[in-house]
This record gives C-alpha cells, structure tokens and sequence, in this order.
C-alpha cells in the first residue's frame, strides 16, 4: 500500500462521495464547505457543475493549505431543466414523475487542489427511468426519502433506473476513473491505495 505524503480532505459530506472515495482505498478526512450555492450560476449545466466544485475546493482549501482537497458537485439535467435536490416531498414526487420513462443527464464537477494548483474537469452519464406508476413514485419516495440527491433519486437503491451510459460513479457523485488519474497526478492515489 502506497503511503499518501500529504493528507487528502473531501470537501463534502455525502455518504456516496465517502463511499467512492473509501473504494478506491483513499485516506481521507471530511470538512464539508460552507459556499451558499445559491450564488453560483451558468445557463450551462457543464460549466455550473465545475464552479460550483472549484468554490467549494477553494472554501475548504483556506483551512486546508498543505493538504489535497477534493470538491465535486453533481446535477441531473432533464432537457434544459436542471433538477437539484427537491425542496420537500412534493418536489420529490414532481421530480420523479417528470423523469419517468425518459432519459437524462448526470453531470458532476471535480475540482481538485493541490499546492495552489485546481485541476477541474466534468463527467456526464445519460440515465433512464423505467416507466413508474403514481403509486410506485409515491412509494419511492416514501420508502428512500431522496431529498439529499440531486434529481431525488439514487441509482443505487435499484429501483427507479431502468439503464444508464457511462460512469455509474459519476452518477453516484463522483467519477471515479477520471478522479483516479488527477489524484494520480498530485501524488496521493497510485491504483494499488
């Protein structure tokens, strides 16, 4: 096991990133950012995602100076329509409903810092709904209670996706083939972690 000379830091607390980062064999440490989000804006989901990372990195790196920070942020995209996390039950039932049978979007952006230097990049993964009824929506959301994630649903809990194309991490919250290859290249990750 290669031993990490500096101490990487998620600047996040979602249990899935935790879960992505922990797979790869990472050590890391969790300091969550305080950037309100609400700020933050692009007409382009691509590049919205990517600022939204690099704040959140640049938040946490003011604390975290001698360290690796690692900040992603992910949104579904139904259209032009970007779907965040839903504001209550409803939004989550609205949400559902409208991704239903049809394809979308997951984009995440990753900002990683390392020595005052970001690299920043961006995953897309297209998903599929299966065709829900109103009951199985509403038992969804009652069951899995998806208020934390973006589109109000996770593809792990195996019940809403009928397919997907591409990184199944990325859609997860973070891509972890293209999240190898930077960490790779700030000295913190050597496939064998």
């Amino acid at each position: 096991m290669a031993k990490q000379c500096k101490r990487v830091i998620l600047a996040s607390g979602s249990p899935r990133r935790k879960d992505i980062l922990a797979d790869m064999g990472v050590e890391f440490v969790v300091s969550p950012s305080n950037v309100d989000e609400s700020r933050i804006h692009s007409p382009f989901p691509r590049i919205l995602v990517q600022k939204l990372a690099t704040k959140k990195a640049e938040d946490v790196f003011k604390t975290h100076a001698n360290d690796v920070v690692v900040a992603a942020d992910t949104i579904v995209v139904k259209g032009t329509k970007e779907l965040g996390k839903p504001k209550d039950r409803q939004d989550a039932v609205n949400v559902i409903s409208r991704l239903s049978g049809k394809w979308h979007v997951v984009y995440t952006g990753v900002c990683v810092i390392s020595d005052g230097k970001k690299k920043v990049f961006c995953d897309a993964s297209k998903v599929k709904f299966k065709k829900l009824s109103k009951k199985e929506i509403e038992d969804y959301v009652n069951t899995f209670k998806p208020f934390d994630k973006a589109g109000a649903y996770g593809i792990q809990d195996g019940v809403v996706v009928e397919k997907y194309k591409g990184s199944y991490s990325n859609i997860l919250g973070l891509p972890k083939t293209k999240l190898a290859a930077v960490l790779a290249q700030v000295g913190v990750y050597d496939g064998n972690n």
